[in-house]
């Protein structure tokens, strides 16, 4: 684990006043006022508030993020749910380098290349960050690692946790529950899509690689709190034919769930097969996978 230290920086540019926010005034390195490069390295991981975003969110490494993370000149990032709190003791993946020149920020990102942003500080643990080519805003809120809810991050976006296994097969089916069509559904796979969350479900035998599954039927999916801000989640998935089918959803670990069909009674486990790990130049499956939408993505009840 990497000590985040103070860095000194060298250039000094006092940022003026953009509508009625109130801005952190930086200092050159030579007098009492915090560096920029000081307040992007105090805090261990910066949540991207992709609700607040203000233009077209169409940088792919920003909408991908859940947070970021600047560290002697590495840029990481927690793109996946999976790991997430552990991967890189907590900073995620490293995901490119990154340079500050005054008041800018210059990011060399593996896959999607170099983006120029001016930083403006709101606070000590809330920056926003204006690309200069497009003129999008994006919000960051600065955390320690120690004061950081993973588990908060985690639940309150498990859509996309769902989406990080190229399949998920069936591995348990309970005696207890009445027959019901589910129980013929051994595999799912849940995919973003244009206009909603999509599924798809294959009856194919289990044992299969996920390769060679058959895709039986496609249809949207989403998954809602079962109270607000609660870790209990319905997971609801419509079929045409059948009307919507209801589930009650539980995560054991990183590569199992649990479905209990309300309808039924009948509870199933499936695991996670084909990882998707959503990082850099070295993942085939890099240039695709979520992206979050703009009402997804909170966290509630934030610890500073």
């Amino acid at each position: 684990m990497k000590t985040f230290y103070k860095i000194m920086g060298s250039l000094l540019i006092a940022m003026t006043i953009v509508s009625c926010e109130t801005e952190v005034v930086l200092g050159d390195g030579f007098d009492n006022r915090p560096t920029l490069n000081e307040i992007l390295s105090d805090q261990d991981v910066w949540y991207v508030d992709l609700n607040s975003t203000l233009g077209n969110p169409d940088i792919p490494f920003m909408t991908r993020a859940f947070t970021i993370s600047f560290d002697f000149g590495t840029l990481y990032a927690n793109n996946n749910l999976v790991g997430v709190g552990r991967a890189g003791a907590g900073l995620g993946l490293d995901v490119g380098s990154y340079q500050i020149v005054n008041n800018q920020v210059s990011i060399l990102h593996d896959i999607d290349g170099l983006h120029d942003f001016q930083v403006v500080v709101l606070s000590y643990n809330r920056i926003k960050i204006i690309d200069l080519h497009r003129g999008t805003v994006y919000y960051l809120d600065g955390y320690n690692r120690s004061n950081f809810d993973y588990d908060q991050l985690f639940y309150d976006n498990i859509q996309y946790f769902l989406q990080e296994y190229k399949a998920w097969e069936k591995v348990y089916t309970s005696n207890v529950g009445a027959l019901n069509d589910f129980d013929d559904e051994n595999y799912l796979q849940f995919t973003p899509g244009f206009n909603g969350d999509e599924f798809k479900s294959s009856t194919d035998r289990t044992g299969l690689n996920y390769s060679s599954l058959f895709w039986d039927y496609t249809g949207e999916y989403w998954v809602e709190d079962a109270t607000p801000g609660s870790i209990n989640k319905h997971l609801t998935m419509d079929y045409d034919f059948l009307g919507n089918d209801y589930f009650d959803l539980y995560v054991i670990d990183d590569r199992t769930i649990e479905l209990y069909h309300a309808a039924s009674g009948t509870t199933y486990e499936f695991k996670g097969r084909g990882y998707i790990q959503l990082k850099s130049t070295n993942s085939v499956e890099s240039n695709t996978g979520k992206s979050r939408m703009i009402d997804a993505g909170r966290i509630i009840n934030k610890k500073k």
